[in-house]
């Protein structure tokens, strides 16, 4: 999977934001491939060369009924002609949701567990079970944060973003953020907005960075006021939200990530977060295939590209 160049960023005006002395732009990640977009091309780039020089045929990997990461890694897999297999958190009655419809249409074996089961997905005995049972793999784990993955999330952030002081991205099981961490420059601030609720997600994110022995330049600040109920929860002030960036620029967001980063930066800017003269970048990391999930689940339709 070749990068398109250059990933287009696009600058976002606004009165609310022209009145802060602050400029804002956009890195359109969910642009970047038709199927396997945004931060999950990163993340999942090098896991399938890596698969392919040990000479596996076969991806295994962890994730939810509307996963993003189940959903990208089914057409990846797909492209580079390996077989995938999907172990799904839940009862096998969300087969036939749009995003688990789409995997198994690209060819995803889908496996479901339940919740208890699943929870052991990164014990020896249970990965020894699931080899047992499906044969030689190659194991991405869920969310697809590895080695491979944040080796290529620090490619996100090209020379092109170098002239922004703030960069913002969603946070979910962290590489994303580990990689922008480790590519970032001594000015600017990297600023995650964590989609969990709880105040682990800091000694998460922490544990993350050192253990792969990420050192930033710059500095980091994580916000996890911003979840709006938890992982995969939502509120009308979001939903609202969402809608309005839609009308206003003509970008459609996620409410299960980009859209919670997206208010959360609007938020901080009207309360005067960053200082005058402040040059925000905003990471589009994509997931807008989980869009028609959350029309599936709630009825409620938002945009999507």
């Amino acid at each position: 999977m070749l990068i398109p160049e250059p990933v287009s960023i696009q600058s976002l005006f606004s009165s609310e934001v022209a009145e802060k002395s602050v400029e804002v732009a956009i890195l359109r990640l969910d642009e970047i491939h038709p199927l396997v977009s945004g931060n999950k091309f990163f993340k999942l780039k090098y896991n399938l060369q890596a698969a392919q020089k040990q000479g596996k045929r076969t991806l295994l990997t962890f994730g939810g009924a509307f996963s993003n990461h189940i959903y990208a890694t089914a057409f990846a897999a797909n492209l580079a002609e390996l077989q995938s297999i999907g172990i799904i958190r839940g009862e096998e009655t969300n087969r036939a949701n749009p995003t688990l419809a789409q995997a198994q249409k690209m060819g995803m074996q889908l496996h479901f567990v339940d919740r208890e089961t699943y929870r052991k997905k990164n014990s020896s005995d249970f990965l020894e079970n699931l080899s047992a049972q499906f044969g030689d793999f190659y194991l991405i784990p869920e969310g697809g944060t590895n080695a491979m993955a944040i080796l290529g999330t620090k490619e996100i952030l090209a020379s092109s973003s170098a002239e922004f002081t703030h960069i913002c991205v969603p946070i979910g099981t962290g590489g994303t953020f580990a990689g922008l961490a480790a590519s970032l420059q001594r000015h600017q601030r990297l600023i995650g907005f964590s989609s969990l609720k709880g105040e682990f997600i800091h000694d998460e994110v922490e544990a993350l960075l050192s253990r792969h022995q990420i050192y930033p330049e710059g500095s980091l600040e994580i916000r996890n006021e911003y979840h709006f109920g938890g992982y995969g929860k939502h509120k009308p002030a979001e939903i609202e939200f969402i809608k309005w960036f839609y009308a206003k620029f003509k970008i459609p967001l996620d409410p299960v990530y980009t859209g919670k980063m997206v208010y959360g930066v609007w938020d901080l800017i009207a309360k005067d977060h960053f200082p005058p003269g402040s040059k925000i970048l905003l990471v589009h990391t994509g997931g807008l295939q989980g869009n028609a999930g959350f029309k599936a689940k709630t009825g409620i339709d938002l945009p999507t590209l």
